[in-house]
């Protein structure tokens, strides 16, 4: 039987309607897997390939008959917006079903809410914070609200593996399968996933072999690829020729435009529409990230969705998920991305058409990320990404959950309150004994209460304050902010620091403001048009480099491989970078200390981890190290000779315990919740996610170390 005929006689009229000739790869997979079995799956294709009808043609037929009567899906986005822009599409195949889909996010009315908990019924969107309130707000719902739940559909789910905002996710709904008749099937939906097995166990650690992986690796389609460079004279502005080739290139074609920070969103905006205003083509650029305000970042969608042409948009990551704006020409990026991952996310906004091919415009205005952005598009070209590896030892998480398990079950004994931990699906491999221990640490510290006689764990009255506020919902840290208003018109937000004051110009939404006051108390900045502003200082949030970039870089360094895609200053430029390692015959096996005096600077071209591990190290054996970068230099005095140092870091006996004792007194570990961790645990964490002892060692062996005397 055909994917086509398994389906519903009512979906099978609104494909006719829609004039599909035929499905593509993931839909033919998917339809069969989730009609004929009880597997979960993990649906994994390209940007704009067809997942949502993947999944959902095959959903709605197998609950079309029941939907009317309980809720039947949850589907769980990482965005509001998604939500929004999915609501449609998936309403839309509902046309003939009698199958009702709600919204449920903090921008949906409470009496939308309680309708909807009066009689649930069909599909419910959300997001993890609204589950979380959920259990926090309504425990005497949950039961009627989820015993029917059939299935789980996570979209975007690579943005959840690798987070906390993934381990409270999946906590939270394997909270849920407490209160279904049936454990309701998991879908997840993804463009940008690796390491399967992981995401399987994510899904499923009881059985992971139960989950199915259904991939398609994408069109034949070759993004068409360019690279320009455009050097900066040393300040932190981009040069005006950059925004004239952006200008000329997107004037008649429809663009998002990436920038890596919000404060270049701004910058760019500004610079495009003046460029585009001398033409007297009006505003043709839009900025879109998370510090523009909720409704102008709407309307900014909707324009962009209703526009063909002539306009553009100039966005962080904001964009970088699948909201829906429309069919694409072309993507830019300036300056590298800090992942594979990220830039292939990028890249899948456009080429949608059925005869079009990604479009990818790089820019680079400095030598590393020059550099760098030739080693990501080549690792993207040999269809490479970062794997997945998890959010390991997730005590912050666990801690965040224990409140929200106490305050849904109003009273539960320890015994049970380990025990849920450890049957829960992300919690497993935690250690009983460490369970124990945050638990009576949350005791101790009035965090939870022990009540006398049964013995029974509540909220305390410090978990009480701290379960009570608006931020406990989500698990993932935010700045302290100004809300920008004009009037009573609100714009946006900027970071509250200590160097913001009234007479200030800024540039936000697009727009000059002068800041004419500032109310501290309320957090508000009231603000006026201004002729001449620059862009807000906004806290920057670097991500990590996998090894694997840092490696093709070096690879990159000392190879003479030209690449067609450069233009004539980027050719040059990446000529002149090379031309030491060249000059000094140096090879891929080797790894460069670049020495002047004593001074040394030492390239190590690997991993985050490993780059912060070895700088430790070298502080313990009383190396006078000053600095390291992104890209792993770290720059050291040192009386003695690099072979000396290097038997010194391999026969030395290191222990975690003895890196995080130097670390911890000028590196601190911070997420939301690690402040209510006991030490023991927070250090846990610390050496886990920020350090590779094994790792180091294995790359101090791998890698001869070359010394170059240098003037420069």
């Amino acid at each position: 039987m055909s994917s086509f005929q398994l389906l519903s006689t009512h979906l099978q009229k609104k494909i006719w309607d829609m004039k599909w000739e035929s499905f593509n790869k993931i839909q033919d997979k998917a339809i069969p897997i989730i009609m004929n079995t009880e597997k979960d799956v993990v649906l994994s294709a390209g940007t704009a390939s067809g997942k949502t009808e993947a999944a959902f043609l095959p959903i709605l037929t197998k609950i079309e008959a029941t939907a009317s009567q309980s809720l039947k899906v949850l589907y769980v986005s990482p965005l509001k917006a998604l939500i929004n822009n999915q609501f449609e599409r998936i309403d839309k195949l509902c046309e003939y079903m009698d199958v009702k889909i709600h919204r449920w996010h903090g921008d949906v009315s409470q009496s939308k809410k309680q309708t909807f908990l009066k009689s649930p019924s069909g599909i419910l969107q959300i997001t993890p914070e609204s589950i979380e309130s959920l259990f926090i707000n309504r425990p005497g719902s949950l039961r009627t609200l989820f015993q029917d739940l059939q299935f789980i559909v996570i979209d975007e789910i690579h943005s959840f593996i690798d987070r906390e905002r993934g381990v409270q996710l999946r906590s939270l709904l394997s909270r849920i399968g407490e209160h279904t008749e049936k454990r309701a099937r998991m879908v997840g939906l993804s463009a940008t996933i690796d390491q399967f097995d992981l995401v399987k166990r994510w899904v499923d650690f009881q059985a992971p072999e139960n989950v199915a992986v259904l991939e398609d690796k994408g069109s034949n389609k070759t993004p068409y690829h360019h690279l320009m460079y455009f050097g900066t004279d040393g300040s932190f502005k981009k040069p005006l020729a950059l925004y004239k080739d952006m200008r000329q290139l997107t004037r008649e074609q429809k663009a998002i435009i990436f920038c890596n920070s919000r404060g270049e969103v701004e910058e760019a905006t500004v610079s495009l529409n003046r460029l585009a205003e001398r033409e007297r083509a009006g505003e043709s650029y839009y900025p879109h990230h998370s510090s523009i305000d909720k409704k102008e970042r709407e309307h900014v969608e909707k324009v962009m969705h209703e526009t063909n042409v002539d306009k553009s948009i100039v966005a962080t990551s904001s964009l970088e998920l699948g909201i829906d704006i429309g069919n694409v020409d072309l993507v830019i990026q300036l300056d590298s991305t800090f992942s594979v991952s990220s830039l292939k996310q990028r890249l899948g906004r456009s080429g949608r058409k059925k005869e079009a091919n990604p479009i990818l415009q790089l820019y680079a205005t400095e030598r590393d990320s020059l550099l760098k952005s030739v080693a990501v598009m080549e690792l993207l070209l040999d269809k490479w990404i970062e794997p997945a590896t998890g959010y390991p030892v997730p005590y912050d998480i666990a801690f965040h959950q224990l409140l929200s398990i106490c305050s849904e079950k109003n009273g539960v004994t320890k015994p049970q309150l380990v025990l849920l931990i450890k049957e829960n699906h992300i919690f497993y491999s935690l250690d009983v004994r460490k369970i124990d221990l945050l638990i009576e640490y949350m005791i101790e510290h009035e965090l939870l209460e022990r009540l006398k006689g049964r013995g029974e764990c509540i909220v305390g009255f410090k978990g009480e304050h701290l379960l009570r506020s608006k931020d406990f919902y989500s698990v993932f840290m935010t700045n302290e902010e100004y809300e920008v208003m004009e009037g009573i018109r609100k714009i946006g937000s900027i970071d509250k620091t200590p160097f913001v004051y009234e007479g200030d110009n800024i540039i936000l939404s697009g727009k000059l403001w002068t800041i004419h006051s500032l109310d501290k108390k309320k957090n508000k900045a009231y603000v006026k048009k201004a002729v001449n502003a620059k862009p807000p200082k906004f806290r920057s949030a670097s991500g990590k480099l996998h090894k694997k970039i840092g490696e093709k870089m070096f690879e990159i360094l000392c190879s003479d491989d030209g690449y067609e895609y450069l233009d004539e200053q980027a050719d040059d430029m990446l000529y002149d970078i090379r031309k030491p390692y060249h000059f000094n015959e140096i090879n891929r096996h080797e790894r460069v200390l670049w020495k002047e005096k004593k001074e040394y600077t030492f390239e190590s071209f690997t991993s985050t981890e490993i780059t912060t591990t070895l700088y430790w190290m070298m502080k313990i054996l009383g190396v006078n190290v000053w600095s390291r970068d992104p890209l792993g230099r770290i720059k050291f005095e040192y009386e003695g000779t690099p072979t000396e140092l290097l038997r010194n870091l391999l026969h030395f006996t290191w222990s975690e315990s003895v890196i995080l004792q130097a670390k911890k007194e000028k590196e601190e570990f911070v997420t939301k919740f690690s402040g209510y961790l006991p030490e023991q645990l927070k250090d846990e964490m610390h050496g886990e996610h920020e350090l590779d002892i094994k790792g180091t060692i294995e790359y101090l062996k791998e890698y001869e170390w070359k010394v170059v005397t240098t003037n420069f």
